[in-house]
């Protein structure tokens, strides 16, 4: 029997759209799931995406790359090659498993809900190709890590750490379900696939599968590589959205969703990211700094997406983002140090002398700002005193990114306009915030968020029983055995003092 060429029948079959004739439109396509934003059905035909693949086609490829990558795992797996890995290499991976592995299975349902409401045929087809993306990146990324268990207990976070109450586990948890789940698919394309994979998340497997690759953790390298290129094709539906959109007269619609999950994918970001790169890389193989990854990949390349469609920057831009690109993630890895006992990983504090050479190399002003911290931490470490390193409060944690809040100190206090908190009042309620943008985030959709309760207000509403660290620790999932620790055992602050 012959066949016709795919040049013959791929755009026939991939837009198959048809004007409803038995339903009506909002049965179809309910408003809260698939939101038009008062486009007509037959705008949104239009939409394109330059990642046209067949079913035959998307499930060859598919099996190569699980062929290859399980067969490097399968091999890895019997070798001493994890054992052989930096402490904190370990750690970013720990902590990179734990943070990325449900989640990544969450965003198939965000890819989901683009393939049934879609307002386009060739949209929902490649939504359905996404779902498949993010269903094998949820399948191999919990068993990856469950093939080391025997290697490192805590591994098991990958899939545990969504499950908790844990303070890292709820922030993510509060941005990927405002993402992925509580969004119509619209707003889904542009926040999902635009904003934090064409944004973020590329740039992340980008950046690790070549810091992977330099540190020698060949199983991880070749996994994150693998999922990347699933990335790079589904993260292609958000750019036709905001087309359609912008040439509709929807302009602000588009640039509102991006300024939006923007600033909340960049706080989680610097959160996982930033403290892995600048801090657990081992320092012979760092290739650039965060700050280098971000102002090549952000504010050049995917900047000039934003000209490309006619967006503007958000308008925190300069003011806030520029100026936390300088100190945020510093901020955060010294908390997360010091507050060690409540995440699953072993934080890495990265301050031999080369180590604080190199930061302050790459960002001048670093031993004004946060060096003077660490002055003080390593002298208590040297003088045998270790557990005054660690914290005796709770912090404040911001009632929008669900992430404690910092303030730089030194030289980079200069690029804060208004000092943290920020505090509002509202329903009887005080909220407090990190930034300007996560306050007008809040502000914004405060029905959306109002009535979450982070980690402090479950502490101060009586629901962590008893009312300290150890009935804190147990609510957060956290057993003794999986409290972080120092990485090294404090192998850096020994290298020129007391032992």
């Amino acid at each position: 029997m012959p066949s016709l060429a795919r040049s013959e029948w791929y755009d026939l079959t991939r837009d198959m759209n048809w004007t409803l004739s038995y339903v009506d439109q909002e049965e179809a396509w309910p408003q809260d799931l698939s939101n038009t934003y008062g486009i007509p059905a037959e705008k949104w035909w239009g939409w394109d995406e330059p990642y046209k693949v067949t079913y035959s086609e998307y499930v060859h490829n598919q099996v190569g790359k699980d062929a290859g990558v399980y067969s490097v795992n399968s091999v890895i797996g019997r070798s001493r090659m994890f054992d052989e890995l930096d402490p904190g290499w370990k750690s970013a991976i720990v902590a990179h498993y734990g943070a990325i592995a449900v989640p990544e299975y969450i965003a198939g349902l965000g890819e989901s809900r683009m393939g049934r409401f879609g307002r386009a045929a060739a949209w929902r087809n490649m939504a359905t190709f996404g779902c498949l993306d993010e269903t094998r990146h949820g399948q191999i990324q919990t068993y990856f890590p469950y093939t080391l268990l025997n290697k490192e207990p805590r591994m098991d976070w990958a899939h545990k750490a969504l499950h908790t109450n844990e303070w890292g586990a709820i922030a993510a948890r509060h941005l990927f379900d405002d993402m992925f789940t509580a969004n119509d698919a619209v707003s889904t394309a542009i926040q999902l696939t635009f904003t934090f994979e064409t944004g973020f998340t590329n740039l992340q497997f980008l950046g690790m599968a070549a810091d992977a690759m330099n540190v020698g953790d060949l199983d991880f390298g070749a996994l994150i590589s693998s999922i990347q290129t699933d990335e790079a094709r589904h993260s292609q539906q958000g750019e036709p959205t905001i087309k359609i959109l912008v040439e509709n007269g929807q302009k602000e619609v588009a640039q509102h969703l991006v300024d939006h999950m923007f600033w909340r994918s960049w706080h989680v970001f610097a959160l996982l990211t930033g403290i892995s790169m600048d801090y657990y890389t081992p320092l012979e193989h760092r290739t650039h700094s965060f700050k280098e990854f971000m102002n090549e990949w952000i504010n050049k390349q995917f900047i000039d997406q934003f000209r490309d469609f006619g967006l503007e920057r958000p308008w925190y831009w300069n003011e806030q983002f520029l100026g936390e690109l300088e100190w945020y993630h510093h901020a955060l890895h010294l908390g997360i140090w010091t507050w060690r006992p409540t995440v699953w990983w072993n934080p890495d504090a990265g301050m031999s002398g080369a180590e604080r050479e190199w930061l302050e190399e790459k960002y001048p002003g670093w031993n004004d700002s946060f060096g003077k911290y660490w002055d003080v931490i390593t002298a208590n470490v040297r003088a045998g005193k270790p557990e005054l390193t660690l914290p005796e409060t709770f912090p404040m944690v911001c009632n929008m990114c669900q992430i404690p809040v910092v303030s730089p100190a030194g030289y980079a206090a200069g690029f804060l306009k208004s000092p943290a908190p920020l505090l509002l009042d509202l329903e009887g309620r005080r909220y407090t915030f990190c930034s300007e943008p996560c306050k007008w985030i809040f502000e914004q959709s405060s029905a959306r968020f109002k009535g979450h309760l982070g980690i402090i207000d479950r502490f101060l509403g009586g629901l962590i029983q008893p009312p300290d660290l150890g009935g804190a620790l147990a609510y957060m999932g956290l057993s003794p055995e999986e409290c972080g620790q120092d990485a090294t055992n404090y192998a850096w602050a020994r290298e020129n003092g007391k032992a």
